[in-house]
C-alpha cells in the first residue's frame, strides 16, 4: 500500500507449501512486492510495518529504511502495563494507563528523528514522579505548563516497587529501540482496514482454490482503491468505559461500486470479442499445487489396528471388547464389535 495516496499498488498471494511453512509467507509476499516495484523503477523510500524480527532482518539486508506502526507498538505495550497494574503494589499505575497510551502517539507524531523520540519517551519516567525537568538536552523539560498538584498520591513514588517495575517496562533496551523507529510519517490504519475488507470477500470459514482466491483478492483491491478516500463526517460517541466521556468518531460515507460496471464493460466489449490475450495472461499466472496433494493418505489398515481389545463394565460384570476387521463387499472393509460375555 502506498500510504500517502492510500492505494493498494500491488498484491501477492502466497501459499504455505510454496515456502515450506506459514511463518515464511509474509516475508515471501513482501519480497515479491518489492521485486515488482523495483522492476517498474519505483524506489522505496521507507516501509512502515509491525515489529516482526523476520521482516526486520529482511529489510535490513536490503538496506530499506523501516519504521514501526505506532498502533501495534502501543497495543503490545498497553497489554503489559495493564497486567502490571493489576499486580500487588502497582495499583497506582491504573491512573496512568491512558496517559502513557497518549504519550506513545505524541512521542511519534511530534518528533522528526530517532533521538528526539527517545528523549521524549524517557521523560515519561520523570513525569510520573512529578518531575518535569530532564537531563537530556534534546528534551530538557516538559512542554505542558507546570502546575501544583493537589493530589500527590496519583504520582508514582521514586524507588517504590511500582516505579521499579514500570521503569523496566518503559525504558528497557528493546522498548527504547522500538520507540526510536516509530513512524512519524504514516501509519498502517488503512492497511488494517483493507485486511478487514478481505474478510467480506474471502470468508475464513471456507476453502477456495488458488485462482478463485486470487480473483476475490483482486476484487477487494478494486473496491478498496475506489472507496479509500471517501468523504469523512464526524459523530459524537459516548464511551461507557470512561464514565460517559464523549469523543468524536470519523464515519465515512457509503461506498460506491463503479468498478463493477468497468468489469462488465471489459467482459462484454473486449473479452468476449477476443478472449485469446486474456486467456494467455491467465495461463501465465503460476499456480502452486494443492496443499492436500502433498500429504500421503494412510490406508485403512494403517489407520486402525487389526485387533483392538479392551474391557468395559456392564452392570457389575466385566465384558471383553474385541474389535475385528472382516472382509467386506467390493473391497470395503467394515468394522464390527464382538461382545464376549464372561462365562
Amino acid at each position: 500500500m502506498h500510504l500517502e495516496s492510500n492505494r493498494i499498488v500491488d498484491l501477492q498471494l502466497v501459499q504455505s507449501n510454496e515456502v515450506g511453512s506459514r511463518i515464511h509467507m509474509e516475508k515471501e509476499g513482501l519480497k515479491r512486492c518489492l521485486n515488482v516495484l523495483e522492476s517498474n523503477c519505483l524506489p522505496v523510500e521507507y516501509i512502515v510495518t509491525d515489529r516482526r524480527p523476520q521482516i526486520q532482518k529482511f529489510l535490513s539486508d536490503r538496506n530499506i529504511t523501516q519504521f514501526y506502526d505506532v498502533w501495534h507498538f502501543e497495543k503490545d505495550l498497553s497489554v503489559k502495563l495493564k497486567k502490571l497494574s493489576q499486580s500487588k503494589d502497582c495499583g497506582v499505575l491504573k491512573n496512568w494507563l491512558r496517559s502513557i497510551k497518549n504519550h506513545v502517539y505524541w512521542t511519534a507524531v511530534s518528533s522528526t528523528s530517532g533521538p528526539e523520540k527517545v528523549a521524549k519517551w524517557t521523560s515519561l519516567v520523570n513525569h510520573v514522579q512529578n518531575v518535569h525537568v530532564h537531563k537530556d538536552p534534546i528534551f530538557p523539560k516538559c512542554e505542558h505548563p507546570v502546575k501544583v498538584s493537589r493530589d500527590e498520591s496519583k504520582y508514582v513514588k521514586p524507588g517504590s516497587i511500582a516505579f521499579n517495575k514500570l521503569e523496566k517496562v518503559l525504558v528497557n533496551k528493546t522498548v527504547v529501540g522500538d520507540v526510536e523507529k516509530l513512524s512519524h510519517h504514516n501509519q498502517t490504519a488503512s492497511l488494517e482496514a483493507f485486511h478487514r475488507l478481505i474478510q467480506r470477500f474471502v470468508p475464513k470459514n471456507g476453502v477456495l482454490p488458488f485462482m478463485e482466491m486470487l480473483c476475490r483478492l483482486y476484487l477487494v483491491v478494486m473496491h478498496f482503491n475506489e472507496n479509500a478516500n471517501r468523504e469523512v463526517v464526524y459523530k459524537v460517541v459516548i464511551l461507557e468505559d470512561f464514565k460517559g466521556e464523549c469523543i468524536t468518531k470519523p464515519v465515512k460515507t457509503e461506498p460506491t461500486h463503479n468498478y463493477v460496471d468497468d468489469l462488465m464493460r471489459l467482459v462484454f466489449d473486449e473479452v468476449l470479442e477476443d478472449p485469446t490475450p486474456f486467456v494467455e495472461e491467465l495461463k501465465s499466472i503460476p499456480i502452486p499445487g494443492e496443499r492436500s496433494s502433498q500429504q500421503e493418505r494412510p490406508s485403512n489398515r494403517e489407520e486402525v489396528p487389526h485387533n483392538v481389545s479392551s474391557q468395559v463394565m456392564l452392570g457389575s460384570q466385566t465384558t471383553n471388547l474385541l474389535v475385528q476387521q472382516t472382509p467386506g463387499v467390493s473391497g470395503i472393509q467394515p468394522w464390527f464389535i464382538i461382545l464376549n460375555a464372561p462365562s
